[in-house]
C-alpha cells in the first residue's frame, strides 16, 4: 500500500475514463454543427434528422463528460496538494480560463440550442450550437496549456522555490501546447469519425435486413419505405450521408494527426528525449526505428532488449527530419540526467519514504514501446476501415453481411483506443518528473518537480485506496448509464430524437408531413424536452 502508486492509479484511472467522453463530445459537437449548417443552407429534411439524431447522442455523451470531468480538479487538492502548491500560480489561470470563461460559454449557448428550437429564429439558434462548440475547443485549449506547461514549462521565473508567472503569453502560446490542441482536435474527430460510419452501418444494415432497401439490377440501392414511423426514403439519405460524413472525417483526421503527431515527436525528441527513447526501446544512439523489439521491456538497463525489426533512418527523420542525424539512446540519456538532476532524491521529508532512493529516470517501457504504437496502430485501422467503407459502399448501402457490420460497429472503438494509449503514453513517459525540466534552450531551465514530492502528505494510503475504489464504483455506473442510454437512442434511429416524426394524421385532410421538416417550422409543442430528455 503504497500512497503515491493509488494515487497515481486513481488519476489514471479517473482521467482516461474522463477523456473517453472529450473526444467525443468536441469531434460530435463540430460534425452535429455542420449537419445543422447544411439543414439551414439547404432545408432538406434529412439534415434536420441528422442534426437532431446526432445531437441526442452528442447531449448524453456531454453530460456524461460534465459529470466524471468535475473530480479531475479536486483530485489536485485531494491527492496532489503538494503539486498544486508547486504550480498553483501557473496552473491555477488556464484552469480558471477554462472554467470561468470556455466552459461558460459552452454550456450556457449549449442551454440555448437545446431549448431554443421553436423560441429562436433559425439562424440564431444555429449560431448558438457553433458557439458552445468552439467553447468546446477553447476548453480543450486551456486543458492542454495546462498540460503542456508540465511538458515544458515556460514564461516563469523561480521564487522562494515555486515557479510564478512573469509572462502569460508565453504560457499560453507555449509551442508545446499549439502543436498539443491540433492533435487533440483530429484525434477527437477520429473518434466522431469512427463513431457516425459505425452507427449509420448498422441501420443501412437494418433497413437491408428488415427488407427495406434493395439491390436493383444495376447494383445501386434502391430505397424503400416502411410502415414503421420514420423508415421512410429520408431515413435512408440520413444514414448514407452519415456514413460517407463520418469516412471523410475519419481519414481527414488521420492525416491531420499524423502530420501533428510528427510535428510533437519532433519536440518531444527536443523537450523529453528519454520519453522518445523509451518509446522505440532504444537503448543504444543510433538512427533505426524498431518495428518489433523482445525481451524484458521494462528492463532499467536495457541489456535484454533485441530489436527484431528496424528500420534505419526513419529514427533520425521522427526526430531531425533526416535519416543519418544520430540521436541519443536510452543508456546515454540516463548518464546526462543523472549529471543535470541528481542520482537520489533530496534526503527530504516532502518525499517520505523515497527520500534518499535512487531516481529511475527509464519509464516503464512496456508502456511508452507499446503505447505509442498503439496509438498510431488503432488510428491507422480507423482510417483504413474508413477508406474501405467509402468503397464497399458506393452502391448506395452495406453489404448485407452480419459479420461486416459488428466489425463496422466495434470498429468504433478503435479512434477510441488511439487517444486513450496517446495521452497514456505522453504521461507515463514523462516520469519520474510530474513537471519536466527543460533539457533544451528554448524552455526554462531547472524548473521541474519529481512525482515523488507532489502527493498530499497528510492523506494516508488507505484514504487514497478508498477513494480510488468508491470513484472507480461510481464511474463504473456511470459507464453502464450511458451505454445503455446511447444503446438506447441509437437503437431507436431518427425517431429517439424526433417523436414528432410518428405522428399520424388523424383524417386525410390533416398535414402528414412531420412537423419540423423545414426550415423555420417547429415541431410538436412537447418535442424539444423530448429531444433534451
Amino acid at each position: 500500500m503504497d500512497a503515491l502508486e493509488i494515487a497515481r492509479w486513481q488519476f489514471g484511472i479517473t482521467t482516461v475514463y474522463h477523456f473517453m467522453m472529450v473526444p467525443l463530445t468536441i469531434g460530435l459537437g463540430l460534425v452535429v454543427a455542420v449537419m445543422q449548417t447544411m439543414w439551414h443552407r439547404t432545408g432538406k429534411p434529412e439534415y434536420l434528422r441528422m442534426t437532431k439524431f446526432w445531437g441526442k447522442l452528442f447531449l448524453i455523451n456531454f453530460i456524461m463528460g460534465v459529470a466524471t470531468g468535475i473530480v479531475q480538479e479536486f483530485q489536485f487538492g485531494m491527492a496532489w496538494s503538494e503539486y498544486s502548491r508547486f504550480v498553483g500560480d501557473v496552473f491555477g489561470a488556464p484552469l480558471a480560463m477554462e472554467a470561468l470563461l470556455a466552459f461558460f460559454v459552452e454550456s450556457t449557448f449549449l442551454g440555448l440550442w437545446i431549448f431554443g428550437w421553436k423560441q429562436l429564429k433559425p439562424g440564431v439558434h444555429l449560431a448558438c450550437l457553433w458557439i458552445a462548440v468552439i467553447g468546446s475547443v477553447f476548453s480543450a485549449y486551456f486543458i492542454i496549456v495546462a498540460n503542456s506547461w508540465m511538458q515544458h514549462p515556460v514564461g516563469v521565473e523561480m521564487i522562494n522555490g515555486r515557479p510564478v508567472m512573469t509572462d502569460a503569453w508565453a504560457v499560453f502560446t507555449n509551442n508545446t501546447a499549439l502543436v498539443a490542441v491540433p492533435h487533440t482536435i483530429f484525434g477527437a474527430l477520429a473518434v466522431a469519425g469512427a463513431f457516425l460510419l459505425g452507427i449509420a452501418w448498422y441501420h443501412l444494415w437494418r433497413r437491408r435486413h428488415d427488407g427495406i432497401d434493395t439491390i436493383g439490377a444495376d447494383g445501386k440501392v434502391v430505397p424503400g419505405e416502411a410502415a414503421i414511423p420514420g423508415r421512410d426514403r429520408t431515413d435512408h439519405a440520413v444514414w448514407i450521408r452519415s456514413l460517407r460524413i463520418g469516412a471523410v472525417v475519419a481519414m481527414i483526421s488521420f492525416a491531420g494527426t499524423a502530420i501533428t503527431g510528427d510535428l510533437q515527436g519532433k519536440l518531444m525528441f527536443e523537450q523529453q528525449p528519454m520519453k522518445m527513447a523509451a518509446a522505440e526501446a532504444a537503448c543504444h544512439d543510433g538512427t533505426g526505428f524498431s518495428i518489433l523489439s523482445i525481451g524484458n521491456v521494462g528492463s532499467k538497463n536495457c541489456d535484454d532488449i533485441v530489436a527484431l525489426i528496424e528500420v534505419p533512418g526513419i529514427l533520425s527523420f521522427l526526430a531531425k527530419g533526416d535519416f543519418t542525424t544520430e540521436v541519443k539512446g536510452v543508456n546515454s540519456l540516463i548518464d546526462q540526467y543523472k549529471a543535470d538532476y541528481g542520482t537520489n532524491l533530496p534526503d527530504n521529508p516532502i518525499y517520505g519514504e523515497r527520500a534518499g532512493q535512487e531516481i529511475q529516470y527509464v519509464p516503464v517501457m512496456e508502456v511508452t514501446y507499446w503505447g505509442f504504437r498503439m496509438m498510431i496502430g488503432f488510428g491507422g485501422l480507423a482510417a483504413l476501415a474508413a477508406l474501405v467503407a467509402l468503397w464497399v459502399t458506393r452502391s448506395g448501402t452495406v453489404p448485407a453481411s452480419r459479420g461486416l457490420m459488428r466489425l463496422a460497429v466495434f470498429g468504433i472503438l478503435a479512434p477510441f483506443g488511439a487517444n486513450a494509449a496517446g495521452w497514456i503514453f505522453t504521461e507515463m513517459g514523462r516520469q519520474p518528473f510530474v513537471v519536466a525540466p527543460n533539457p533544451d534552450p528554448s524552455g526554462i531551465d531547472q524548473v521541474f518537480m519529481f512525482t515523488a514530492a507532489a502527493v498530499s502528505p497528510g492523506v494516508s494510503a488507505g484514504e487514497l485506496m478508498t477513494s480510488l475504489v468508491v470513484l472507480t464504483a461510481v464511474y463504473a455506473v456511470l459507464l453502464v448509464v450511458e451505454v445503455k442510454l446511447l444503446v438506447k437512442y441509437i437503437r431507436g434511429g431518427v425517431v429517439a430524437a424526433m417523436p414528432e416524426l410518428a405522428h399520424v394524421p388523424a383524417d386525410e385532410n390533416e398535414d402528414a408531413t412531420p412537423k419540423g421538416g423545414g426550415p423555420g417550422k417547429p415541431g410538436d409543442a412537447d418535442d424539444v424536452l423530448a429531444f433534451a430528455y
